[in-house]
């Protein structure tokens, strides 16, 4: 079994392709939307939900079976038919032109495999048992997210902005890392969690590093 390197993948703008239109092939494509991908699935069908964002022009379908040739110019493909040669023949024209490929019912033929993802809003933890088990590391997910609420969410998307204010207005390198490390620290975070918070304005920022970089 191999042992796989963790990474976070910048696909924005960049051509994925899905080979199949199942269930399977829905979940690929959910993701990659989610990463901002454009997405081209190519299968003779498609579920109701693939047809829905075809509709709503989120992706490109080519509505045949895969031939070979289909991946030039593609960035990643998800060889996830229902026919396991046609599954095979794309891992192997992936592997011919250096694109990186998963490869849903043989995952050996991929160079890489999809952990179970937790989502909120710009947390992203992805849990994996490197293959040995898809169903426990989806077990661990749906753990995971009763531990995680949405309220990390809020406080992630408030420290965002923070930082990046800190970064542009604060000059000293030992004043920015204290505000930083404070911003990060329980206190604000325990603030969101039992409401007490609003969506920060600049102005909310700006006083708040003014108050905290005085201390």
């Amino acid at each position: 079994m191999p042992n796989y390197v963790p990474i976070m993948l910048d696909c924005e703008d960049r051509v994925c392709v899905v080979i199949g239109g199942g269930q399977v092939a829905e979940r690929k494509v959910r993701e990659l939307l989610a990463g901002s991908a454009r997405v081209t699935v190519i299968s003779p069908l498609v579920t109701p939900n693939l047809q829905e964002y075809y509709d709503q022009g989120k992706l490109n379908w080519i509505p045949r079976k895969y031939a070979a040739g289909d991946l030039e110019g593609t960035f990643m493909v998800h060889a996830a038919s229902n026919d396991a040669g046609v599954n095979a023949a794309v891992a192997a024209e992936a592997k011919t032109k250096g694109i990186l490929a998963n490869v849903a019912d043989q995952p050996d033929l991929g160079s890489f495999i999809h952990p179970s993802v937790l989502r909120r809003g710009r947390l992203l933890i992805a849990v994996s048992t490197s293959g040995a088990g898809p169903l426990a590391a989806r077990a661990i997910r749906r753990k995971l997210d009763e531990d995680y609420g949405t309220e990390y969410e809020e406080y992630l998307d408030a420290l965002y902005h923070i930082r990046k204010a800190i970064q542009q207005q604060v000059n000293n390198p030992a004043v920015r890392q204290k505000l930083l490390r404070k911003a990060s620290g329980p206190e604000m975070f325990e603030t969101l969690r039992q409401g007490t918070s609003r969506p920060w304005s600049p102005e909310d920022i700006r006083q708040w590093i003014n108050d905290n970089q005085e201390e």
